[in-house]
């Protein structure tokens, strides 16, 4: 395979919906973008008493992906992948294809941080900030679908 992106699924084909959980997602679907050849593992973090999203990003890391696509990613996981060369986009939704059609369109915004200030939560999740490619502040309250930018 030429660029690897691995996509979180519900599923272990083309087809299968997106899973927005990172770390606990069903499935990795392992593409190469050019050619849609493709690889499906098992998440070895998805059923973990702890710490799901780092072992699901070391799996990740481990396996050569230099892309993840998925809903959303916990700031330990985004750590540990960023310290891996992998880049991140979230926020993705539809099918594995369809995610590798926005990628390839240039339609997905890169992660490039996630700071978490302790202590704030509303609706029993704690507040994150994502600082995206080309925008200043994204603010995403984890575990809901509520979002507001920050200019």
């Amino acid at each position: 395979m030429n660029t690897q992106i691995c996509i979180t699924a519900q599923g272990p084909t083309l087809e299968a919906p997106i899973d927005n959980r990172f770390g606990r997602c069903a499935n990795f679907v392992f593409v190469d973008p050019e050619t849609l050849k493709f690889e499906t593992a098992l998440n070895p973090g998805a059923m973990a008493s702890g710490g799901a999203g780092i072992q699901a990003a070391q799996f990740i890391v481990d396996h050569k992906a230099e892309i993840v696509l998925t809903g959303h990613v916990g700031p330990n996981a985004f750590e540990a992948l960023k310290a891996g060369g992998v880049e991140v986009f979230t926020g993705i939704s539809g099918t594995v294809r369809g995610a590798i059609g926005q990628f390839q369109s240039g339609n997905l915004t890169k992660i490039c941080k996630i700071i978490v200030f302790p202590g704030f939560l509303v609706g029993g999740a704690e507040i994150i900030r994502l600082k995206l490619e080309n925008t200043r502040a994204a603010m995403i309250i984890a575990g809901t679908t509520r979002k507001k930018l920050i200019t």
